[in-house]
């Protein structure tokens, strides 16, 4: 019969298991924390001070870098696309990860496309593609790559930019629904649903 303590051990297991199927690193780091908390618990409950110790060790690592992220000043800036030839790549490694989120049919090299890259310390975090339609500007992806999904990045680009759009002549977004995780960050966004299924934004 399995004791209580030994119940602890694997539910310690299967956080730390679940933690590491996280792509965001920010996530990865929260619940790698909470396994290695219980874990600490579990070798201190039964005496195994070297499994105890060793985990209390990761939570301090997991705290320290935990803290560094939500201190530290992150570095934004948003850049018309101009080379095709890093645009294309970009869109081939992320392609099929992108299509889970909001689906597209036509090609997003074409030209009649517009194209921003949001850049993160200088690294490219995510991708805006959107077709001008007079005053608006329909989206038709607007993805962040795994790493950088807290948020930030579209927080960035939708409150923080938006004389960006306006200095284009451009008063409202409008995006397709995508599925249920992109339709909660579009609402996040400010982003507001219409009679047409569609999600809007004025600017």
């Amino acid at each position: 019969m399995i004791g209580w303590q030994e119940w602890i051990g694997y539910v310690a297991s299967l956080i730390v298991l679940i933690s590491l199927l996280m792509s965001s690193v920010k996530r990865l780091r929260w619940i790698n924390l909470i396994g290695s908390a219980v874990f600490a618990t579990y070798g201190f409950l039964i005496g195994a001070l070297p499994v105890a110790l060793m985990n209390l060790g990761i939570v301090i690592i997991n705290v320290y870098y935990l803290y560094q992220m939500y201190t530290t000043k992150d570095y934004f800036k948003l850049l018309l696309v101009t080379d095709m030839t890093y645009f294309k790549m970009f869109i081939e490694s992320y392609e099929k990860d992108m299509k889970h989120f909001m689906a597209y049919d036509e090609s997003l090299d074409n030209p009649k496309f517009e194209r921003i890259f949001i850049l993160r310390n200088t690294v490219p975090a995510g991708i805006l593609v959107g077709l001008r339609k007079d005053h608006q500007l329909e989206i038709h992806v607007d993805y962040v790559t795994p790493a950088f999904r807290d948020f930030k990045v579209g927080d960035f680009l939708y409150n923080e930019q938006k004389t960006f759009f306006k200095d284009k002549g451009i008063t409202e977004l409008i995006s397709k629904p995508g599925n249920e995780q992109h339709q909660k960050y579009l609402k996040k966004m400010g982003f507001v649903k219409d009679k047409d299924n569609q999600y809007i934004k004025a600017l």
